[in-house]
């Protein structure tokens, strides 16, 4: 049996540095919100695969498609023999898309895939090519996502000169002090010294960051910006790469505000652990690409797409939306309760809608406390618990539990996290 310690220093030996782990455990099954490493030793998962496995690890439903779509094949490149499961799938995600009127839907494998192609079909529909995006957002590694994404360390460090036309906003936190009219006027301040909106083809945003620390757009941000984009003829991308598929307790995450998004790139909880992105985006505004401009060999596998028939049925079906705010409430509340304490490690109010839940490891006088989150996450690992942290100085822990997690695996997940803020705040 290999043992976490071979297997990390194989891993040293045979894998380049620069893929990061969060951890030196490795995986050997698991089940739903439960993970055992090689080792024998279980955890409870609030990582869930980076919010990956909204309905959690091997679900029965999912493993049933997965396992029939196998025994029939298992590609063949859709844009040379097409099939069904390609198609029933754009037409679930077309008649939920978070906006009025048709809508039509093309598949990749990854999240960067996905905004990449929101990008390309954006500067074809507009004739435009300017991208205006946020300081803290993430929204991919590929030259050209790493480019939108709004943090230099570790994302763009080292890689030479970004892709041209791409112009950072400050994104509004009260904790930060920075408000949605700083936001407005450096948008105001871009067009006037950098690129005439004229020239600009999209806004891209994510209606919570993710990496940037589980930040929620304010609703007066969001509306101003559609305002933008309706007056100058940009389209507005949403980015619900990580905030997709019941997470935030709507299918998306823009649900949450009175605005409609032109596109949506959508990936991760899609297929429950299988590899598949895609975009949804107004039919007018995806017809605009001629054909072969868009696709790739392996999007839209029809393995992926069978599990991802499944998934949209399990949340329907359980009634994940609403679960989702259940078990964000029960965070919620615990993290409440932990800030009151003295005993543990100093923590914030909890934010996010639904189950994307996160707060921050702060110091004494609030700052915000990289070092104690990165802590607090190595001992929720030895107490057994999956933690993952974020922010722009990896002050915030967020919790990603599958939303199919009984009550039971939640609380305990929960009393685990309470040991690991325990034994750093003793320290």
């Amino acid at each position: 049996m290999s043992l976490n310690a071979d297997l990390h220093s194989r891993r040293f030996a045979a894998v380049p540095r620069g893929v990061g782990n969060a951890t030196g455990t490795y995986a050997a099954r698991a089940e739903n919100a439960e993970i055992w490493d090689v080792e024998g030793r279980r955890y409870i998962d609030f990582a869930g695969g980076i919010a990956v496995l909204n309905v959690g690890h091997r679900h029965p439903r999912v493993i049933e498609a997965v396992q029939k779509q196998l025994g029939l094949y298992t590609h063949t490149a859709f844009q040379v023999l097409p099939y069904e499961p390609y198609i029933l799938l754009a037409e679930r995600l077309n008649a939920v898309a978070p906006f009025s009127g048709p809508a039509k839907t093309i598949f990749f494998t990854t999240g960067a895939e996905a905004v990449e192609n929101t990008i390309k079909i954006a500067r074809a529909a507009t004739g435009r090519s300017a991208v205006i995006a946020f300081a803290g957002g993430f929204h991919g590694r590929t030259m050209l996502t790493m480019g939108l994404t709004g943090k230099v360390a570790p994302y763009k460090q080292n890689f030479g000169p970004g892709p041209a036309e791409i112009y950072h906003l400050p994104f509004p936190d009260a904790r930060r002090g920075v408000t949605v009219e700083d936001a407005m006027r450096s948008l105001d301040l871009v067009f006037a010294a950098d690129v005439a909106p004229d020239r600009v083809a999209a806004i891209i945003i994510e209606p919570v960051q993710g990496e940037g620390g589980f930040n929620p757009a304010p609703v007066e941000l969001m509306v101003a910006l559609r305002q933008i984009c309706d007056k100058f003829g940009i389209l507005l991308i949403a980015d619900e790469v990580q905030t997709g598929f019941a997470r935030t307790g709507k299918m998306f995450g823009i649900e949450h505000y009175p605005v409609e998004p032109d596109m949506v790139a959508v990936a991760k909880s899609l297929a429950g652990g299988f590899p598949l992105s895609g975009v949804i985006g107004r039919a007018a505004i995806m017809d605009t690409v001629e054909p072969g401009g868009l696709g790739g060999t392996y999007g839209g596998s029809p393995v992926a797409c069978a599990a991802a028939l499944a998934v949209l049925d399990v949340i329907e079906e359980e009634g994940l939306l609403g679960r989702a705010d259940a078990i964000g409430e029960m965070i919620k509340a615990r993290v409440r309760g932990f800030a009151l304490r003295n005993d543990l490690a100093r923590v914030s109010e909890p934010r996010g809608p639904g189950a994307m839940v996160a707060f921050d490891i702060v110091t004494g006088s609030g700052a915000p406390d990289g070092a104690g989150a990165k802590a607090v996450a190595a001992s929720a690992l030895e107490h057994g618990l999956v933690l993952l942290t974020c922010g722009k100085y990896g002050e915030t822990l967020r919790v990603l539990v599958p939303l199919t997690a009984s009550d039971e695996i939640v609380e305990e997940g929960l009393g685990l996290l309470e040991q690991a803020l325990g034994a750093v705040g003793a320290q």
